[in-house]
Parts: structure tokens; sequence; C-alpha cells
């Protein structure tokens, strides 16, 4: 039996899509049929990611521009209108973490980390909200969360709380705007394999408090997205998406195998 995702010709806006989780994701929905955008500060970085996925047969539609800045990002949406005729997924996947001790923080990185974080989620839904209800068929906005989000983690302040922010944020904005057949939901990374998440996991250890035994990939949040996204989760709303290999899921992780 044949698994249809309903995502032809969907269109979709992935920030933060150059590189890592935003970059894989792309590429899924590619393949999946959609119409792709994404969207970065870095041009090289996004050309670089257009050419890579061109090898697959894959076409990214690619815009250069900082979504701190409201008007750019909506120009970006605009154009994606222009070129696709509308938006049918918004995913609000760029972000930031700085790690040091309280005391350490200034006022310009609190505000760096608040701006990208939440600030630049808040635009990006309203913008593609207003989009959705224009167009009049529904939508779905996905806007990345953290594990820091659950459990904060101490020595990233701005980080965590901007990180509850946004799930709490998803879910008031799920109650407003489901009579518009828009479903918005966000999406917790456990500890992946990116750029920026490296250097901290290798420090901390984090391996010996996931029961999967691995850290996590871009790929997996790439499909736990797309599903999410299609028409086969259309009665999922208004909750976070937990993909962390089932980090903290008992207080003792290594249990099962000091048992065996």
């Amino acid at each position: 039996m044949s698994f249809e995702l309903g995502l032809q010709n969907k269109v979709v806006v992935i920030t933060g899509g150059a590189t890592g989780i935003g970059f894989a994701a792309a590429k899924e929905f590619a393949r999946q049929g959609a119409h792709t955008a994404i969207c970065g500060r870095s041009l090289d970085k996004l050309v670089r990611a257009q050419k890579e996925a061109a090898k697959e047969g894959l076409s990214l539609y690619i815009e250069a521009l900082d979504v701190c800045e409201a008007e750019k990002l909506y120009s970006f949406g605009d154009h994606v209108c222009e070129r696709f005729g509308g938006i049918d997924i918004w995913i609000n996947n760029a972000g930031v973490a700085i790690t040091k001790p309280l005391m350490e923080f200034t006022d310009e990185e609190w505000d760096t980390v608040m701006d990208l974080n939440l600030k630049s989620v808040f635009h990006g839904c309203r913008y593609a909200a207003g989009k959705m209800i224009e167009q009049g068929r529904g939508g779905v906005i996905l806007n990345a969360g953290s594990f820091q989000a659950l459990m904060p983690a101490a020595g990233a302040v701005p980080y965590g709380a901007s990180k509850a922010a946004v799930v709490n944020l998803s879910r008031t904005l799920a109650g407003e705007l489901a009579v518009h057949n828009i479903r918005v939901l966000s999406y917790i990374p456990g500890v992946i394999c990116t750029p920026m998440a490296d250097a901290w996991m290798n420090e901390t250890k984090q391996i010996q408090n996931i029961p999967s035994t691995r850290y996590g990939r871009p790929e997996d949040l790439a499909d736990a997205l797309v599903f999410a996204a299609s028409e086969r989760a259309a009665y999922m709303n208004g909750v976070h998406i937990d993909v962390t290999g089932g980090k903290f899921c008992v207080q003792n992780p290594r249990y099962s195998y000091t048992q065996s």
C-alpha cells in the first residue's frame, strides 16, 4: 500500500534553510514534490545548498536576508507567493545559541538571541498566517523549539527562555488559527549533529542521556517535519513534536543496557 503525503506542489518556506536541519528538511520536501524556498544570512551557503540539492535533481528557491529584519522577511514571503502562487507550509527554523554564565551576558547578547529565536518566529507566524487566511486553503506552521524548552540548561539563560516561549507561542496560535484550518506545532530536536551543536554535545557527553545511544541526524528531523506538515498528520495540532531519541524519557536512560 502506498503512503502518499499529499505534498506534491505544496509551497514550503524554511528559514535558516541552508545548513543542518533546515537544509535536510528542504531537500526532503523537494523530494516529495513540494516547491521549496529557503532563506538565510549567507548567500554563499545558500548557493552551496542550492547546488548540492541540484545534484539530486532537486530545485530550491533561495534568498539571502536577516530574518530579524521583519520587512525583509515579509518581502521574501511575497517573492515566494509571486513565484509559486501562495504559501502552504512555513517553517521558522532559524536560530542561535550563546552559552555563558548569567553574569557574563550582555544586553546585546540577550537581544540577539531573543530577536532571532523568538521575535523572528512571531513575525514569520504573523506573515504566514496572514497569507494562509487570505488564500483560504489552510496551512501548517512549524516552529523550532529545543529540548531546553522542556528542560533548561544552566549557562544558556536566553536560549532556554526563548525556546520555551516558542513552544508556548505555537500552542497559543494553534488555538487562534484553527478556525482557518491552519495547524501550528513546534518541534523539539534532541542532540542533533549540526555545526551549532557539535562543540556543546562533545563537551557535555550527552550520549549518556539518550536511550537510543546515538546522536540525531538532520534527516531525523527532516522526516518528522515532512510528516507533521503532511495531510497524514491532519489531526496533530497545538503540540510539540519530540525528536530526541528518548532523551531523559526516564531518570536512568542507561537502564536497559545495564540489565542486558
